[in-house]
């Protein structure tokens, strides 16, 4: 893992803090250590990591008001990192945009594994990475193209969804590998576990609810009535699949 590679981790306990940091520094990573959400928007502001590991119980500022608004302004991979194991909060954590959410106490490796997990997942602006320190490619976002449908734009190198009225729609990292899947795959039904492989490198679990909510969120955002979709349609007992015909630009 490059040096380059930047991780925050962010935790009002100090000890934790310490701790991940060590063992994070241990396989290459290059750690920051931030206690509040200021703290977390000053780093953001002045060396914008790679990868954010967000404690949900922090002083001051909800860690969910948080979450939302490094995914208004910056590109980072976002892990919520906490003891809050209640579905409830796991669900709203994804909502906001977190990448993966993971419950204390948790093993360290695991936590590596799925740091390396979001990076693949998180393609960096040019100007922020030399050609040698380049993520590996992700899961499901092949070569750079623009896959154009009913009007909507979705520019795979910019990472931008353009709207058909022209403006920009924002998009989670989670969202755009999402929709880079179901756009590459037009009318093909796809299951969820198919899904969470193609943009995770996992299968989904009994109760895992993650696909499900990222296409919701893809719904609010690009359907004109999110109850009645027309562009990602849910086919009973098996998963979802891309409605328009697509072409490449």
């Amino acid at each position: 893992m490059s040096t380059a590679v930047h991780l925050v981790v962010v935790d009002d306990e100090v000890d934790i803090t310490a701790l991940l940091a060590r063992y994070l520094a241990g396989h290459g990573f290059r750690v920051s250590q931030v206690h509040d959400g200021a703290s977390l928007m000053a780093l953001m502001a002045q060396d914008a990591p790679d990868v954010v590991l967000l404690d949900l119980g922090l002083p001051g500022e909800d860690g969910f008001s948080i979450a939302r608004q490094l995914r208004e302004h910056w590109r980072c991979g976002l892990v919520i990192v906490t003891g809050r194991c209640d579905p409830v909060d796991k669900v709203v954590g994804l909502e906001v945009g977190a990448d993966d959410y993971v419950t204390k106490p948790f093993d360290l490796r695991e936590l590596v594994a799925r740091v390396k997990a979001v990076l693949r997942r998180v393609q960096q602006a040019p100007e922020r990475r030399s050609p040698a320190s380049q993520p590996a490619a992700r899961v499901g976002v092949a070569a750079a193209e623009t896959l154009a449908f009913e009007g909507w734009q979705l520019n795979t190198a910019s990472r931008t969804l353009t709207h058909p009225r022209g403006h920009e729609v924002p998009l989670t990292t989670g969202e755009f590998e999402l929709l880079c899947v179901f756009a590459r795959r037009p009318g093909r039904v796809l299951s969820r576990d198919v899904l969470l492989v193609q943009t995770r490198g996992r299968e989904a679990g009994p109760f895992d609810r993650t696909v499900d909510v990222q296409v919701g969120r893809l719904r609010k955002k690009m359907e004109a009535d999110p109850e009645f979709p027309q562009i990602i349609k849910s086919v009973r007992g098996v998963g979802y699949v891309f409605v328009p015909a697509v072409s490449r630009c």
